[in-house]
């Protein structure tokens, strides 16, 4: 892939800069995790630092091709302008009036957003002569594109792949960092243990079927831990439950089971009466999940367990926290999980947190940044490309 050194002088250019700054926010419009705009700034401040006029693009949440005013990215515009030291100047539509007046009035090592590019259709349209207009209307605002979002990079959408078709495209550093680091976890340091967790065993079916011929363990957790625990003839109560890939879980077992891989799954649970924080709960062990109660996070002797399998691991990655670690009460099993990562890092073991919740999780539990090799910006692009597959917005930036 080309870098921004492969574009030349960049002073007085304008640079399209799609970055990934899908933050979660709260009622009251705050962003509540600003990780994501936290790593889109060192590559904005290269581009400055050599005279370029910076208009970052990027999406918040799902809107439906029109400006819906809760995912509007005017916090994170302001939280940009703190992190850089300097004023973001916010346009109030993507390609319209108010975007052509801001770009027109930058100046050199100026930084400008565009508004959520998910209120235009064009954005995510499936045909790319539906993306064609929009992706013109953006190519037209700048000189050059670089590619900076890795969380979008799997899919084909205007702003990722279309319009890198248009202008003279690099990736930028924070993709490059993440194909670097993803590209180590394709030829890992053995023993090389992956941890999943979260909702639902449909959202990782292809990257488990793939890891079953990477990986050395398989560490699951979350709520997606029950359907592989009913695989096994285990009652899980109310717990999050996909009866329909229950089937798929038993070949997944006995596949695991062939290629000499270990799946660890819980040995314990939190249990409680309901999804609440004030709700009565109790840890117990796996062949005894009341009926009335459900599964909120991995209990203390399963915690221990995980955390002395990664003890052993050359190499981790990490998807998924263990429980809902939003609720202090099922916290701990995903807090005991990630010290077990850092110590891991410090023992010399390459550990990769794949962004989205777990990242959320790390952070939110006051662990350090640093304490990891890598915190991923994009889950579901992590996982597309352990899978193997082809992601767009990579395919299009190579030479």
């Amino acid at each position: 892939m080309r870098t921004i050194d492969d574009l030349g002088d960049l002073k007085g250019k304008t640079v399209l800069l799609r970055s990934d700054l899908n933050v979660p926010l709260d009622d009251q419009g705050s962003i509540t995790d600003d990780g994501r705009v936290r790593a889109s700034v060192p590559t904005i401040k290269v581009l400055t630092e050599r005279g370029a006029r910076v208009v970052v693009c990027a999406h918040l949440g799902r809107p439906k091709g029109k400006p819906e005013d809760k995912y509007s990215l005017k916090p994170v515009a302001d939280r940009l302008g703190e992190l850089l030291g300097s004023p973001v100047a916010f346009a109030q539509d993507t390609v319209g009036e108010s975007a052509r007046s801001v770009v027109d009035a930058l100046e050199d090592g100026q930084v400008a957003l565009l508004e959520n590019l998910r209120f235009n259709e064009g954005e995510t349209a499936k045909s790319a002569d539906d993306r064609a207009e929009f992706a013109d209307q953006l190519a037209s605002l700048a000189d050059v594109f670089v590619s900076d979002g890795f969380g979008v990079v799997h899919r084909e959408q205007a702003s990722v792949y279309d319009v890198a078709e248009r202008l003279p495209q690099a990736a930028g550093g924070l993709v490059l960092a993440e194909v670097e680091v993803l590209q180590q976890l394709t030829k890992p340091r053995r023993p090389y243990a992956v941890v999943l967790g979260g909702a639902k065993v449909s959202d990782k079916l292809g990257v488990i079927e793939n890891l079953l011929k990477e990986a050395d363990m398989l560490l699951i957790g979350g709520g997606m831990a029950f359907t592989f625990l009913k695989a096994q003839g285990y009652e899980v109560g109310k717990s999050l439950l996909e009866q329909d890939q229950v089937s798929t879980v038993k070949g997944y077992l006995a596949e695991a089971e062939n290629h000499g891989v270990d799946i660890v799954l819980p040995v314990d649970v939190v249990a409680a009466t309901e999804f609440s924080a004030d709700a009565d709960h109790e840890v117990v062990g796996v062949d005894a999940i009341p009926s009335d109660r459900m599964g909120l996070d991995i209990g203390p002797e399963s915690a221990r367990l995980f955390a002395d399998k990664i003890a052993t691991a050359k190499t981790v990655f990490w998807n998924g926290p263990m429980g809902a670690f939003e609720m202090e009460p099922y916290a701990d099993g995903t807090k005991v999980l990630a010290q077990a990562l850092v110590e891991a890092t410090s023992a010399g073991a390459v550990t990769v947190v794949g962004g989205g919740d777990s990242a959320a999780a790390v952070r939110a539990l006051g662990f350090d940044e640093d304490g990891f090799t890598h915190i991923s910006t994009g889950g579901g692009a992590s996982l597309e490309y352990l899978e193997g597959k082809t992601l767009p917005g990579l395919a299009v930036l190579e030479d």
